[in-house]
This record gives structure tokens, sequence and C-alpha cells, in this order.
């Protein structure tokens, strides 16, 4: 098995046994489109905007859940294919509030749209996922705009504002599941599902409740894994734009001392967001709700930027070298007067490892008390 081949767009290539054709075909180089495809967990098929044209079957087949086999012959951008990607992503334009790309008006009218909207960040004409949505990418891709007359007709159930930190817009929503699949089997809340059936199906949580009053944890892992505009942060919504970015930092998250890893979307001295790395070790991109949405304290106009001194019930500001000259000078008097143990030190998750080290073996040794604690709680 292990020389396995198959013909991928007119070319041999090796694949592993129990490969789909998308991961045979990404691991060749070749990146078929997707949407509902969330890697690590079972694949659905439920978009068909990866589907392949093979040689002998009677119709395309979704790449992300036909295994590939020996000599198999497999075209991944035939006319065949797309046409049917063409349709496929005409009809998810049309079937809902999409007007990134399904704008009638023209190119000149479409382009106008955009402007206004962009200089008006605070209105709703332009979805907040604008430049960072994978339905428009490839609508631009093909080429495609909404063009079925019952697209801004149907019903959709009001958007969900009620939680601090996600907005759920029915609205944009394609039915992708991939939130489903990234709270199920990524994160393993089941804090959402599908419900109803038809044209009144949605993503629901239990009992059709708001998120607030639901199971969910507010982890985000579905924002996360939302290709399109339906899942939003409720803070960087209208004020994160993928070019307004200045820089992504890589860092690690301080919260515990699991490590995981993030990107901080930086815009002056502001971070606007926090995403996991999916790339990159132990959370592969996941994260808990502090991780992902506690980090307004880092820009808080609440924090100490200078050292403050008490002074007859009243503090003053002072410099770092009076700070600590004072604190070593108590420290000192308090441990001479009442001995070590009438000392204890707490330590915070919000540093690192390495500095909760340093801090316990100054207390140790230099004020030579165990009186040392932390708490990962805050």
């Amino acid at each position: 098995m292990e020389n396995s081949t198959f013909i991928l767009n007119g070319t041999s290539v090796r694949f592993k046994p129990g490969q789909t054709i998308l991961e045979a075909a990404e691991e060749n180089g070749v990146l078929i489109p997707t949407l509902c495809h969330l890697k690590g967990t079972t694949p659905t098929g439920a978009c068909r905007v990866c589907v392949v044209e093979v040689e002998g079957a009677r119709t395309l087949v979704p790449s992300c859940a036909t295994p590939v086999s020996n000599g198999m012959v497999v075209q991944t951008e035939s006319p065949r294919v797309v046409t049917a990607r063409r349709m496929i992503l005409d009809l998810m334009l049309s079937s809902g509030n999409h007007n990134c790309a399904a704008y009638g008006g023209g190119i000149e009218g479409w382009t106008a749209m955009q402007m206004a909207s962009i200089e008006n960040e605070g209105g709703d004409e332009l979805c907040p996922a604008w430049g960072d949505c994978r339905l428009q990418d490839l609508a631009f891709r093909y080429q495609v705009k909404g063009t079925f007359p019952a697209a801004g007709e149907q019903k959709c159930p009001p958007m969900e504002l009620v939680n601090p930190l996600i907005v759920r817009d029915f609205s944009r929503c394609i039915l992708c599941g991939r939130c489903v699949q990234a709270c199920n089997e990524v994160q393993v809340n089941r804090a959402i599902s599908f419900g109803y059936r038809g044209k009144s199906a949605k993503i629901v949580a239990a009992g059709d409740r708001p998120l607030k009053d639901s199971d969910c944890v507010f982890c985000g892992e579905c924002v996360q894994a939302c290709p399109v505009g339906a899942l939003v942060e409720k803070k960087a919504r209208y004020e994160w734009r993928p070019w307004e970015e200045e820089k992504k930092v890589r860092t690690t998250c301080t919260y515990c001392g699991v490590g995981c890893q993030v990107h901080l979307h930086v815009k002056g001295d502001r971070i606007l967001k926090v995403t996991g790395v999916e790339e990159a070790e132990p959370n592969h991109g996941s994260l808990c709700v502090k991780g992902r949405f506690a980090f307004d304290f880092v820009g808080s106009g609440d924090r100490l930027t200078t050292p403050l001194i008490k002074e007859n019930g009243e503090f003053r500001e002072a410099t770092w070298d009076e700070a600590l000259d004072t604190v070593a000078r108590e420290l000192g008097r308090i441990k001479e007067k009442s001995g070590p143990d009438s000392i204890g030190v707490l330590t915070s998750a919000r540093i690192t490892n390495e500095d909760n080290y340093i801090a316990m073996k100054w207390t140790r040794a230099v004020l030579q008390t165990n009186n040392v604690d932390h708490c990962a709680r805050l």
C-alpha cells in the first residue's frame, strides 16, 4: 500500500491509505475549496463546495467525505466542477443577507455601497466579516453573486445581541455546521445543534434559547470556526477589519499554565481581538472564555502606570526606586519585629511560570518564609 497512487488533475501522485480526496489533494499541493469542512472532525459533505469529478462516478462527489483509492482519476477544476461550484455559491449568496458579494446594482453601485459602508463602520450595510469571509473569497474567485430573486424575501430569526460576547446573525448563516462540530466534537460542550427543518432550519441551543440561557460556556470556538458573518465577536464587531490590522502577534495565553498559543490582533496600541493559533500545540486554535475574550484589562484605563505610596491615609505618586526602597525597608522592619512567618506572598496566574518561580524563591530564600501561595481562579 506504500506505492498507492491516483491521478490528480492529470498527474500521478501518492496518497496514504484512509485519506480522503481532499486530504490527499492538499498533501500534494492542490487546495480544494471548502466551507463546511472542519479539520479533525467527522466530514459531513454538507456544503458541496468541495465536489470533484471522479472518472466513472455517476455524479460529482464531495472530496471531504470520499476516500481516495488506488488508480482513481480525479479532476478538481473541470468545467463540470466549476459550473457546480458556481451554482452552489449562487444559492448560498441568495439564501440570506450576504450583501458583500450579492449586490445587484452593478459594479459601480456595488463599489459605492462598500466604500460608504467602510466610512460608516457603525452601520450594518456591510457585513462585519467583510474581508474575513470564506464565502466572499469563493464568490470573488468564481465570479459569483446572488442572482436568485427570493434572496431578500425570506424571513430570518432576529439577530441575537443579548449576551456580552457573541453576536448571532441568523440571516448570514449558511448552515454549514462548522460551529456545531466545533462545539460538539472539538470542545465537546454540546451546547448547540441543528434545529427545525426545511426553510425553518437554523442552529439552536437547547430549547432554542439564547446562548446566555443555555449550556454555552462562551469559549468562542464556534466564532473562530464560522466561515461567514453569522457568528461574530461582539467587542470586535465593526472594530476589527483585516486591512486595518497593523500587526498580529503570536504569544502565550497567561491565564493558566496550559500554554495555549494565541494571536493578538493589534491596531496602534490596542488589542482588538484574540484568536487561537490553529497550527500550534497544545490548543490547536481552541481557547477558553478568558483566553479569547478577557483581554480588555491590557488596555484598561484603570491600570496603574505609576507606583503609589500611602501616607496619612492618602496615596501619592512615587518613582520606582522610591517605591522599591519603601517595600524593602518595610518588609525588613516587619520581619525583624514579628518574624518572617508574619509575612505572606501572593502571586498571580497572569504572570509567567518563570516569574512565579522567582517569586517563590525570593519568598523562601530572602524573606525566609514558606507563606507563598498562588490562585489560578483570579
